[in-house]
């Protein structure tokens, strides 16, 4: 399956007090019909991911409103699975143009997060837990995730100095990039030194809250070609999904679904880790993206902190990851965030990322999580087909 990206849209992400969620949804979806060259009234169908927006602003039925931003009345549809909600957004709009009930499609993600209190963001966040096993137990996300993190340290043997080298990375790459919310670069003092959050994770092994959005514009090959572009295509999308309750798996410092959803992505695509020139990955906290880099097939299991550490993982490294500077600096509105790694992974293989542009990058990666390695889509990205 060969869909095209003719256009990408990214507004910054950060503390947009002075943007509301309509203006965020238009900004990113006008800029990605400016960059594929098209009006607003030639596509078919619409997909917007969005999490948070129900219970923080009371503002359901997103699809409707990404039409109505753009003046357009086409089937819109709202896309809703925790972090990952961007990510199953784009794998629906690929399935709706490969089943050819559209040849042209927008796919965005937006999410307002900073106007209201942690407490609130919080517990709309712990909608993606198993609430009844999970929440009224008094567990929170960093909690649950340090409960990984202590597991791996056991299992692997590394420490909070390891995995300090995963926040000094994509500060880095992030101070790069300007639309991150974060373009400042820290050392790993500083991440050693600031506030606990849920132990062994201190405030700089986590990701942020953010307000933001992206959009892309998908379109069949044939559209593509009849129209003299010279697309991206995403050539492979997996999926998959595990027990939404973390203790009911049996190794919790793995993904299962995360292998799972990889292997079928690769399988479509018809290529190897090995073939990867760039990838974003979903660093929610710095353990997951140890994770993460294993459990996709990049790195042997409890051997991604050193892989890290080594400059493996840097942009001028083996394997650049998070280019962008990842959820953990170019921040994390959560509805967008799996649209804003397929834009970043686009404007990599085409060139166009300036000061942390990944050299001669012809094929990408995104991994993208929602809940605690609940459900994960990867999606695969290429120059040439």
């Amino acid at each position: 399956m060969n869909v095209a990206v003719i256009g990408v849209g990214h507004t910054k992400f950060g503390e947009l007090w002075d943007q509301s969620i309509n203006d965020l949804l238009a900004h990113a979806q006008l800029e990605a019909f400016a960059d594929a060259r098209l009006k607003p009234q030639a596509i078919d169908e619409i997909y917007t991911a969005n999490m948070c927006a129900g219970m923080i602003e009371g503002q359901l039925h997103l699809g409707a409103l990404a039409a109505e931003v753009i003046g357009v009345d086409l089937p819109a549809t709202r896309i809703e699975a925790a972090c990952v909600s961007g990510s199953l957004a784009l794998r629906a709009g690929m399935m709706a143009i490969a089943s050819k009930q559209a040849e042209v499609v927008l796919v965005s993600g937006v999410e307002k997060m900073t106007d209201v209190s942690n407490d609130v963001i919080a517990t709309t966040l712990f909608g993606a837990s198993d609430v009844e096993a999970e929440k009224y137990t008094g567990v929170t996300f960093p909690g649950l995730f340090a409960m990984i993190t202590r597991s791996y340290f056991h299992k692997y043997g590394i420490t909070r100095k390891d995995l300090a080298h995963v926040s000094v990375k994509n500060h880095a790459h992030a101070a790069l990039n300007p639309l991150a919310h974060l373009r400042k670069s820290i050392t790993h003092e500083q991440v050693l030194a600031s506030s606990m959050v849920a132990d062994p994770l201190s405030l700089l092994d986590c990701s942020l809250v953010s307000d933001g959005a992206a959009a892309v514009v998908l379109c069949s090959k044939e559209f593509a070609e009849k129209n003299n572009y010279t697309p991206i295509y995403i050539t492979g999308s997996g999926a998959s999904v595990d027990s939404i309750h973390l203790a009911a798996r049996d190794d919790i410092t793995t993904f299962q679904a995360t292998n799972k959803a990889a292997q079928k992505a690769f399988a479509m695509a018809g290529v190897t880790p090995d073939d990867i020139d760039v990838l974003e990955v979903h660093d929610a906290f710095t353990m997951a993206e140890i994770m993460a880099v294993e459990d996709l097939g990049f790195v042997e299991k409890g051997k991604g902190a050193h892989a890290i550490a080594s400059g493996e993982m840097n942009l001028d490294g083996r394997l650049p990851t998070n280019p962008s500077g990842g959820l953990k600096a170019k921040g994390h509105p959560v509805g967008a965030t799996g649209v804003a790694q397929a834009v970043e992974i686009v404007k990599q293989l085409r060139g166009e990322c300036g000061q942390r542009q990944v050299d001669n990058a012809k094929i990408g990666l995104t991994h993208n999580v929602g809940g605690i390695g609940t459900t994960v889509a990867v999606h695969i990205f290429q120059k040439e087909v």
